[in-house]
């Protein structure tokens, strides 16, 4: 984004009209911008609570979301978007705690805030384990509330 320049029309479009516009550049595949709510890539809305992270090289950005999936969007000039997609998901994460379980590892605690302030908790095992394990996902429900109780969440 140039210094003193007029936000292009295609950019106020695109964004929702509750969401605040912080920086946007522009790719071949049209824009990316960061927003005070969410990341617009390549017509896609993807709020701040559901970015894991954003992964960049020297073409551009791959968005990896909580759920799994990624985006990815070649920004040859990214403007301060590398810093707006840092600093917004860092924000939207209150609680990012690692408890053990058992011999076999643990689970990181995620809790982020969501766009109406409602919080989203989830469950990273690490590697090797099993999600799906009865026994595993009953030890993490307790660490999850051993964790809400010390953090007051």
């Amino acid at each position: 984004m140039k210094l003193f320049n007029r936000m292009p029309a295609e950019v106020r479009a695109a964004v929702a009209p509750t969401d605040r516009v912080l920086t946007y550049a522009e790719g071949p595949d049209g824009y990316v911008i960061a927003t005070d709510k969410a990341l617009y890539l390549g017509g896609v809305r993807l709020p701040w609570f559901q970015v894991d992270r954003g992964v960049w090289d020297e073409e551009g950005l791959t968005v990896v979301t909580t759920a799994g999936g990624s985006h990815r969007a070649l920004l040859p000039e990214p403007g301060r978007i590398p810093e707006a997609v840092r600093e917004r998901v860092t924000a939207s994460i209150v609680v990012n705690q690692y408890a053990p379980l058992d011999a076999r590892g643990g689970v990181r605690l995620v809790a982020r805030r969501t766009g109406d302030d409602q919080m989203i908790w989830e469950f990273v095992f690490d590697p090797g384990m099993d999600p799906t394990d009865p026994g595993l996902r009953a030890l993490a429900e307790q660490a999850l509330e051993e964790t809400r109780r010390s953090f007051g969440v």
